[in-house]
């Protein structure tokens, strides 16, 4: 189905493997275009409940993006190719299903803002995370600058613009931008083991637990409200009688995602 990704749906955990090892699974334009067809079956299959991105080969989770199409763009082309990357990225980072980023080796630039946009990320002991592209007289496009203060605050994350530094594992794991480091081998168990547990979890219940935690850092949102708004979705939902019908009959809850 797709010529840049590899995806498995299994226990209702649909893994999308970026799959150009050779070029360190580097972001190009068909890459971008088949993540956000592949993020789009998140949204609209039921089936799917959780999602794991990560890369192909051990070297790299993405190494970043296709430097090779950037040469020769216009200001209005650079612009537009900034926004289509937010625009996908935001789809991940809105996803109403989580969204974890097992990151295997290199986490650069676009790789690192993908990294961000999703959920939260494990990392692999050989994952390193960076933001490169001052050393190309550029910024981040993908959101970057804004996910990396959000993430590990403003003063590391300039320091980490600024000085195109890399983050390895240990360090992002003091920093926050991690939520695990495992050894290579045991990424994707890892990854797995938690979405297993979220996936018995009511599903409206958890697209509204990543709504309001989203609003945190929207502008335009009042999180407090959303929160409001979100507690009250909850009570028509057939999931919260059961929910709650479960914990007075000490019994677990079976959820339908109704």
């Amino acid at each position: 189905m797709y010529q840049t990704l590899l995806t498995a749906l299994e226990d209702n955990i649909f893994t999308i493997t970026i799959n150009r090892p050779d070029k360190l699974n580097a972001l190009n334009k068909m890459v971008m275009e088949e993540l956000s067809k592949a993020i789009d079956e998140v949204y609209t299959e039921n089936e799917i409940r959780s999602v794991i991105i990560t890369g192909a080969g051990a070297k790299s989770f993405v190494a970043g993006a296709d430097i090779s199409e950037f040469v020769g763009l216009s200001v209005d082309e650079g612009k537009a190719l900034a926004e289509k990357g937010q625009q996908i990225f935001m789809k991940i980072e809105n996803s109403p299903k989580p969204v974890i980023a097992a990151v295997n080796g290199f986490a650069l630039g676009g790789g690192c803002e993908l990294a961000m946009a999703c959920h939260f990320r494990i990392a692999s002991d050989n994952a390193n995370f960076g933001q490169p592209e001052v050393n190309l007289g550029l910024i981040p496009g993908y959101g970057g600058t804004q996910r990396l203060v959000q993430l590990i605050g403003k003063g590391r994350a300039i320091e980490t613009l600024l000085s195109a530094n890399m983050i390895d594992a240990s360090t992002a794991l003091k920093y926050g931008l991690v939520n695990y480091v495992v050894p290579q081998d045991e990424l994707l168990e890892k990854a797995k083991s938690i979405l297993l547990v979220i996936n018995t979890k009511a599903p409206i219940a958890v697209a509204e637990c990543i709504k309001a935690a989203n609003a945190v850092y929207d502008e335009i949102k009042n999180g407090y409200f959303v929160e409001i708004n979100g507690f009250a979705t909850c009570f028509g939902t057939e999931d919260m009688k059961e929910g709650t019908t479960a914990f007075l009959e000490k019994r677990k809850a079976t959820f339908k995602g109704m």
